[in-house]
Parts: structure tokens; sequence; C-alpha cells
């Protein structure tokens, strides 16, 4: 007896899927609930489970487009389970705890390979600290020659044997989430009226505090002290001053929001993600980072439900983890605006009529015409640049003394 293993439903609006890879081959076995392929749609990558035990027969290959409630594979859950094919793990079991060692011996390091080069060769792969693995050899018995790493050093990555240069080129199918990603910036070029409004901030406050607290912060959280918490939290501060940058046209109305679910840019294996941190405005600064690092490994293993991609109200976008300078981010619709943040450099800076380094960042602010005037964009950036610039604010979003005061 075989039962089909048929495309599950995955949101309203999505009706195709496209089968990225079989993970049980035809033929083989998969216990229940194992994992038998990949899916994916416009949206997310998720996993197609064996409804039950048996042999696995797939009907599509992968590549394939299919639509919901398409039968993918049957599985004979009659067939016996082959000699070869493993159990499902059990349930792990805690291993006693062995006492203390004394002492423990520590393996003596591996000794380094032997380099066969001549002494001119070996002393330009000391001085110019070149991998000798990396130089093709053409003396006898495999000795590196000078002209061998002369050529290492003016080819640079090029592999032996290979040719400097190819005209070779081969076409492959857009996958489903990068013709979405395409779709919406295409859309969202289309239907807004998108300004970018820029300013800079000195990063040094912040820098300081990470460094003074990072250590004893990692103890304590478990999780690392990033720049995102920062500015999540002055962004959740700004959006709730400026009603409007945390907002969204829908049709004749303006959706506004008492929240702050913040959309931050992932990029992961298969294209730009974005998973949205719900409620990020009640969120301490612990909390913060350990929802960046859930959200960016699931992004990294392809595992983000459409949930957790749905429904952001405000984007934020590193680019200056890529090196980025400065950028002009594009809005993620239907939200309003978004902020971009860029690689921290020193640069001189006017500080009380004095010339000084200081590390800065630019940041950009690209927003929806429509919906955002030019003072409420530049107030929100001018107020999240107070706030890293002042991390105390952060606390609740007022200078302390200003508040004791009630000024």
């Amino acid at each position: 007896m075989s039962i089909a293993i048929k495309v599950p439903s995955v949101g309203e609006s999505i009706s195709e899927v496209t089968l990225v890879k079989w993970l049980k081959k035809e033929g083989e076995w998969a216990d229940r609930d194992a994992v038998i392929a990949e899916l994916e749609s416009e949206k997310a990558t998720f996993e197609l489970n064996a409804e039950q035990a048996g042999i696995v027969h797939p009907l599509v290959a992968e590549g394939d487009t299919l639509r919901i409630g398409d039968v993918v594979c049957n599985i004979d859950i009659d067939a016996v389970r082959p000699e070869g094919a493993a159990a499902a793990p059990a349930a792990p079991v805690a291993a006693p705890v062995p006492p203390p060692a004394v002492a423990a011996a520590v393996p003596p390091p591996a000794a380094a390979p032997e380099v066969k080069a001549t002494p001119l060769a070996a002393a330009m792969i000391a001085d110019k600290k070149i991998d000798p693995a990396k130089v093709p050899a053409s003396g006898s018995n495999g000795r590196i020659l000078k002209q061998d790493v002369l050529e290492a050093l003016a080819n640079p990555g090029k592999l032996p044997g290979t040719p400097a240069f190819s005209r070779e080129s081969h076409p492959e199918k857009m996958s489903n989430l990068r013709k979405t990603v395409s779709r919406r910036l295409v859309e969202a070029k289309n239907t807004t009226a998108m300004l970018t409004t820029f300013n800079e901030v000195d990063m040094g406050p912040v820098m300081d505090i990470r460094t003074r607290f990072k250590d004893k912060f990692k103890e304590t959280h478990g999780v690392n002290l990033g720049f995102m918490s920062f500015f999540t939290k002055a962004c959740c501060f700004a959006l709730q001053e400026w009603k409007a940058v945390n907002a969204y046209i829908d049709g004749d109305q303006v959706i506004y929001h008492d929240y702050c679910d913040i959309s931050i840019a992932v990029s992961a294996p298969k294209g730009l993600v974005v998973p949205v941190i719900r409620n990020a405005e009640s969120l301490s600064m612990a909390g913060i980072e350990a929802k960046v690092v859930e959200l960016a490994t699931k992004a990294r293993e392809n595992k983000l439900t459409i949930e957790e991609m749905s429904g952001g109200t405000f984007t934020i976008t590193n680019g200056g983890v890529f090196g980025s300078l400065m950028s002009t981010p594009i809005i993620n619709i239907p939200q309003s605006a978004i902020l971009g943040m860029h690689k921290i450099q020193d640069r001189p800076m006017a500080v009380n009529g004095q010339v000084v380094i200081r590390p800065m960042m630019y940041l950009a602010l690209s927003y929806d015409h429509r919906i955002i005037d030019g003072r409420e964009s530049v107030g929100f950036l001018v107020r999240v640049k107070e706030l890293l610039e002042n991390p105390d604010l952060l606390l609740f979003g007022k200078d302390p003394v200003k508040t004791l005061l009630e000024l």
C-alpha cells in the first residue's frame, strides 16, 4: 500500500512552490516525520516530511514548479525496512560525568610539511608570506623555483593549469524567492514617492559602552552586545515620536501603529530576507540581541517561516557589514521607511573648535514622500542620531536630569 505526499498549504496568497532538493532519493527508506524534500515558495523555504515510514518514490524532479495539493511522491508503507537503513535516532541519554583527570596529555603539534623550494624561492615565500601549497612547482621532484613564486605573485588566486580568462556562460533558473524580491523591488520603485535623507552619527559613545561591558553582557545574557540593539532601541523611540514613519498607506487610509515590529534585512544563501522582531519597543537590549541571533541563524539555514517574515512596520538594513560607506536603501513595501546603517570609518571632525578623529557612520533614511514629509523624515533621523550619540537616553528616551526636573 502506498500513500501520496502532497504539497501542503503554506499561506493564503501562495499557490505555487518549487521543489528545490530531494533529501530522500528513489527507493530510499524514510522514517515517519523524516524530511524527504525541501520546497521553496515565493517567501520562504520549508521542509516536506514523510507522513508514515516507508520507501520513497518521487514523482517530480528537482526544480519543478508545483501547485498546492500536487502529489510530490508516493511512500510504500508496506515495504520492509532495508538492512542498511538506520532506525530513527532515540532521545539522547545523558552520560555520567567522569571524575576530573589529574592531568591531560596534550598531543604534540603536528610538524609543518617540508617545503621543497630553491633557497631563493624559499626566501621569497617567507618574505611575501605566501602559502607554498598555492604555488605550482615546475622544478624537478616538485621543487618550487623563483619563477614559480613570481608567477604566483603576478596572478594571485589563479589555480594551476587554468586559463586566466574564460568566456563560458550558463543559464540558471531564478528561484521563487529571487523572483519575489525582484518583483517587490520594482513595485517599490514604481508605486512609492521614494526619497532619501542622510545624516551621520558619532559611534564613539556606543563603541565605548560595548568595549566596557561586552564581556559582562555576554556572561550575564549569553549573547554578544552588538550594534543592532542600539539602533533598534533608538529607532523604536523615534518611531513612537514620529508616527508617520511607522505607518503605511492602505488604499485611501493611513494605518498607524502603536507598536514597533522591526524588520531586519539579512543576507541568506538564497537571497535577501527580512525577518521581523515583534514588539521591539518592549524588549530589553539582551532580548533584541537574542532575537537577532535567532532570526539570522534561521535565515542562514533557510528555516524562517512566512509568519516570521510578515507584518513589519519599519526596516533596518546594515550595508556596513559588507563595507558600504553610503547607499540609498529601497523601501520594504508596504512599509513607508527604511534605515540604512553603513561602515564605521575614522574621519576628522570639528569638535569644540578642534579637529579630532572620530568613528563616524553615515545613516540613510529612505521614505515614502506620500505619507512622510521632509520635517518628519529629518526629525526622525536627527532623533536617532541624538539617541545614539547619547546612549543614556536609550533607557527611556529622555534626559535623566530633565526627567527628574520634569522639564
